[in-house]
């Protein structure tokens, strides 16, 4: 049987990249036949159906079906995997208050759309952003449905730090592992080096090799390059982050389904784990055991990790309680 994937603002730039990989079997392996829902606004529908025709035109072995919608309830029925893309952006002079109500009117209906016609057994990834905050309306809008099936993408995150740690100390990025990212997927997130390895040794190790002062390159440098990234490639592009925002949302997607060997990143929801507030949806390190995300626990945390930590888990405190003032949870 096909597994039935929905794509919301399926006719956008990240949604267009998704699309083709996936019919490819890039993210449920060349086995796996799929089915595609690309759930767009009326004013995407022309996009989105353009991109059906394509796919249709590449005659991928393993899409048996593609369907356009601009309603919920069709897109969002029967479906085993949601890719939550499409989220209202941030406009000139908008406040972030202003931002999180619109998302606000996008994601909770979404929540309750997957919650009355998705399979029991759902996967939610949350792409738009704020993705934190917008994984936690939907699932709290999402009647019946554990939260544990709603997550926020983070793995483009880590997928930056490792490569900026690539580039640092001039390793291949196959060998740089476990550099989660803690927290949200803001300007406050934190990408820990504190127990990541390069070739099998620790990375502050190498890294001590390389700079005199590695605290300072870490503040000053590294965090700060990562958690801008995005800003910096809008800045030299022209236009936001499409291809890495789709690898990072394939191999976050693979991952959950198909399990992992080690730690990655996620936004998953907080049962209390390291002093984060529970509900939050917040980024861990984690593992893909049986088809569910499970905290990697009992790290050891530097003051330091854990100050940057916490700065970044009050931002998304702050997120829920402003959302919270919306009436939305």
């Amino acid at each position: 049987m096909a597994t039935t994937i929905t794509i919301t603002g399926a006719g956008g730039q990240i949604g267009y990249a998704l699309l083709f990989r996936i019919a490819a079997g890039d993210m449920l392996g060349p086995d796996e036949k799929v089915r595609l829902r690309l759930l767009e606004i009326p004013q995407g529908l022309g996009a989105a159906e353009g991109a059906a025709l394509e796919l249709q035109d590449g005659a991928f072995d393993l899409l048996e079906h593609v369907e356009v919608t601009d309603d919920a309830a069709t897109g969002f029925d029967g479906c085993d995997i949601a890719l939550l893309v499409g989220a209202r952006p941030r406009g000139p002079g908008m406040e972030r208050a202003d931002l999180l109500a619109a998302n606000a009117g996008i994601f909770g209906p979404q929540g309750r759309a997957i919650a009355e016609n998705a399979n029991p057994g759902v996967r939610v990834t949350v792409v738009g952003n704020p993705a934190n905050t917008n994984a936690l309306i939907a699932a709290a809008s999402a009647d019946g449905v554990p939260a544990e099936r709603f997550t926020a993408l983070t793995r483009l995150d880590e997928n930056r730090a490792r490569a900026q740690l690539s580039v640092a100390l001039g390793a291949p990025i196959t060998g740089i592992r476990r550099v989660p990212i803690w927290g949200n997927h803001s300007a406050t997130q934190f990408p820990d080096v504190t127990h990541a390895t390069v070739d099998g040794r620790p990375v502050l190790d190498a890294l001590a090799e390389r700079f005199d002062d590695v605290q300072g390159w870490l503040d000053q440098t590294f965090i700060p390059r990562v958690a801008k990234r995005g800003a910096e490639i809008i800045e030299v592009r022209g236009s936001s982050s499409v291809a890495s925002a789709a690898n990072a949302t394939i191999e976050h997607t693979r991952d959950w389904v198909r399990g992992t060997d080690d730690w990655t990143s996620a936004g998953v929801v907080s049962h209390g784990e390291y002093g984060v507030p529970e509900g939050l949806v917040s980024s861990f390190p984690v593992r893909a055991v049986d088809g569910e995300w499970r905290i990697v626990e009992g790290l050891e945390l530097s003051d330091w990790a854990r100050s940057r930590i916490d700065a970044s888990v009050a931002e998304l405190a702050c997120e829920r309680e402003a959302v919270r003032a919306l009436g939305v949870l």
